[in-house]
């Protein structure tokens, strides 16, 4: 699925691994999740990242494979919660 509202929003919050307020819409680099050959993962499986830790998961720099699915999906649930606060929450 393509959202354009739901990558507009991800783009909105900070990275959710260092906090730098300028984030990307980083997809899952995981087949389960729709990735493929030239295709990106389904735009729900999506977590803000900042260009730099964008590119440190999607070179697989601090983690192997396994360790940055897990730490992925631990991620998007964060995000997930994220998207969900309201304006008198705090996270």
């Amino acid at each position: 699925m393509r959202s354009t509202k739901r990558l507009n929003e991800i783009r909105a919050l900070p990275c959710v691994r260092c906090g730098y307020p300028h984030s990307q819409a980083a997809h899952s680099n995981f087949s389960e999740h729709g990735k493929g050959k030239g295709v990106k993962a389904d735009d729900n499986y999506t977590i803000p990242l900042c260009h730099g830790c964008h590119m440190v998961f999607d070179q697989y720099r601090n983690m192997g494979r396994e360790e940055s699915r897990v730490w992925f999906l631990k991620m998007l649930e964060k995000t997930e919660r994220m998207l969900n606060l309201k304006d008198e929450d705090v996270f």
